[in-house]
């Protein structure tokens, strides 16, 4: 099914008011960072990204710009390159961020399975069938809040979207220590800023479940910080 705008915007108020909240709350409480479960072998159809992307754009953005861009890379050479730079920036985040924090794997069960889960798509990045690099035109535009909040929302709808469908997706940055030559490699100006990389399969398995989180209440703060 292809979604416009016109489809989009006129839903009644009764389809409004009737919304499947279970539905919704599992998405939104289930829509993890799919790593060790993409689907390897699996093609994923262009119509699938595109229509994700049509509704990933019904976000909002600053001012209304909607400066946002995406560059889908199916190309198996594209994504080797794309690949070799994630894993360049990878092994200084790996010692700095993750086995910094886990002297011994037993000590740190939920950080340990992070870096297993984190080495496992670093090692087989390329092999992932769609790599969608969201990207914003920056030129100026100072970076900070404004910039990036005119971007991340369409990227996670664009999540929520694939998950929708049966596609597990993550958010990743490692390859922007290497932006430049991304940039070369896929022909994007110097007006144009690239925010994270973002693997799309299908996932294997069953369905996921909602993640071990503080109580909403214990990190909420009314009116004035809590020491």
């Amino acid at each position: 099914m292809r979604f416009t705008a016109a489809k989009l915007v006129t839903t009644t108020r009764e389809q409004r008011m009737d919304l499947d909240l279970a539905t919704v709350d599992h998405l939104l409480s289930t829509t993890r960072a799919v790593r060790k479960r993409l689907d390897l072998e699996r093609d994923v159809p262009r119509a699938v990204i595109e229509e994700c992307l049509r509704l990933a754009i019904q976000a909002p953005t600053g001012s209304n710009s909607q400066g946002w861009r995406w560059i889908v890379v199916t190309d198996r050479d594209k994504r080797a390159a794309l690949a070799d730079m994630y894993r360049r920036g990878f092994g200084p985040y790996l010692e700095e961020r993750i086995a910094g924090r886990v002297d011994d794997v037993g000590q740190d069960s939920t950080m340990a399975r992070v870096a297993e889960s984190a080495i496992y798509l670093a090692e087989r990045l390329q092999d992932v069938p769609v790599h969608v690099i969201p990207c914003i035109h920056a030129a100026g535009r100072p970076e900070g809040p404004g910039l990036y909040g005119s971007i991340f929302p369409a990227v996670w709808s664009f999540q929520l979207a694939l998950r929708s469908r049966g596609l597990g997706s993550v958010l990743t940055t490692l390859h922007l220590a290497h932006a430049d030559e991304a940039a070369r490699l896929l022909g994007i100006p110097d007006s144009v800023e690239q925010v994270g990389l973002v693997p799309v399969a299908y996932f294997t398995g069953d369905d996921f479940r909602a993640a071990t989180r503080r109580p909403a209440e214990e990190i909420t703060y009314w009116n004035a910080w809590k020491s």
